[in-house]
């Protein structure tokens, strides 16, 4: 599948965010978004463009101009989109795409083009280690560590001794199971049953009785968006009736549509953003998480944060605060600028944003710690605060 043309997302761009195309070139800041908004992760994609119709249309005095591309979920689209806003538009920064395996494959385009890169995709393989082609690469949800954590520990504290193991069979399935079976090791918590599955599968049953032969106690699903309910539908199904257990990838309205009854009391962990009105007072991130929630549903309705939305709308905020150190530096538009722009992003200290505190460095381009993640659960067809923070 072919991604989007251009010229009609530019233009949807140009309705929706109000840019200021009469602006100078060398005034404007150019802002390329590659994102999902169809195929498999449409449900991830869509919020996110919703959040980022919300970006202001100025950036440290600045104008910008934003333009959006969808990658179709395509690994091959994500590169072409990558060397199209990079190449041709010369943007600034890019933003997105929004699975592991594009992000991993745009990683040779953004050094060639020494373009800094703000991925809103979740494996820490995109950024780790800083090194090479990696320095150009920045991220803004959690590492599957900090996510294996706070899920190995919850698993803990409900009394699980062992644990059957599904996921998808690619970057974002393999990070999973690498952190977290290292961490479950160290808990004393036991894998008894590890399977794959394709992101397009319409069936998993083979894999499913494989895992409820072994008896685990639990079962953690490694997935994201809608593809995330399969493996959970078809346990119900078979009836299955020990505890399930998602990630922070589930966090879409779609999944919860899709899922329905069958994903009722599903534990995972999240950012704050997702649960911000259940957070108690004391979270340090409760405040900024408010904000945007307030902000996002006075646009889109009650109820419709997600995870990516509050993703998206720190990468706005990490390049807002990155901007006017770089501005200091050269004129946006040229690779001075971009380099100034991704020595920026690298420093930033302290900044609050809806998923947590990021503090950047030259060996760490997440920035996030133990702030950026709670336990949630699946009540009444809503993500809700469960514990944590």
């Amino acid at each position: 599948m072919l991604p989007t043309p251009l010229s009609r997302l530019a233009g949807l761009s140009l309705a929706c965010l109000a840019l200021a195309a009469a602006a100078p070139a060398a005034a404007q800041i150019k802002i390329g978004i590659n994102i999902s908004t169809t195929g498999p992760a449409a449900a991830i994609g869509v919020s996110t463009k919703n959040a980022v119709l919300l970006w202001p249309k100025e950036i440290g005095g600045q104008k910008v101009e934003y333009i959006l591309l969808d990658d179709a979920s395509d690994v091959s689209n994500a590169v072409r989109n990558a060397r199209k806003l990079t190449s041709d538009e010369r943007v600034d920064v890019l933003v997105g795409p929004n699975t592991t395996p594009n992000a991993l494959a745009m990683l040779d385009v953004i050094a060639e083009a020494q373009t800094p890169m703000v991925t809103l995709a979740a494996s820490a393989s995109i950024v780790e280690p800083v090194e090479g082609k990696r320095v150009w690469a920045f991220k803004m949800p959690q590492n599957d560590t900090h996510m294996s954590t706070i899920l190995t520990q919850s698993m803990a504290d409900a009394g699980v001794k062992t644990i059957g193991f599904i996921g998808f069979a690619d970057a974002y399935g393999e990070g999973w199971w690498r952190e977290f079976s290292k961490l479950a090791e160290l808990r004393k918590l036991r894998i008894v049953a590890s399977e794959r599955y394709a992101r397009t599968d319409t069936s998993v049953t083979g894999q499913i009785l494989k895992i409820m032969s072994a008896k685990p106690d639990a079962v953690l699903i490694a997935a994201s968006a809608t593809p995330a309910v399969l493996p959970q539908k078809t346990l119900v199904e078979r009836g299955y009736k020990g505890m399930i257990y998602q990630t922070h990838g589930i966090g879409t309205l779609d999944f919860l549509r899709v899922g329905g009854k069958d994903v009722e009391g599903t534990l995972f962990p999240t950012g704050p953003a997702v649960v911000a009105k259940g957070l108690p007072d004391s979270n340090p991130v409760k405040k900024v998480a408010l904000e945007f929630t307030r902000k996002y549903e006075a646009a889109y309705g009650v109820g419709t944060t997600t995870q990516f939305a509050g993703d998206a709308w720190g990468a706005y905020m990490l390049i807002a605060n990155a901007v006017p150190k770089a501005l200091k530096v050269a004129k946006p538009g040229t690779k001075e600028f971009r380099a100034a722009l991704r020595s920026a992003l690298e420093s930033t200290t302290n900044l609050t944003v809806p998923q947590g505190v990021i503090n950047m460095s030259a060996k760490d381009h997440v920035g996030l710690d133990q702030r950026s993640r709670v336990m949630g659960r699946i009540q009444g067809n809503k993500f809700t605060y469960a514990s944590g923070g």
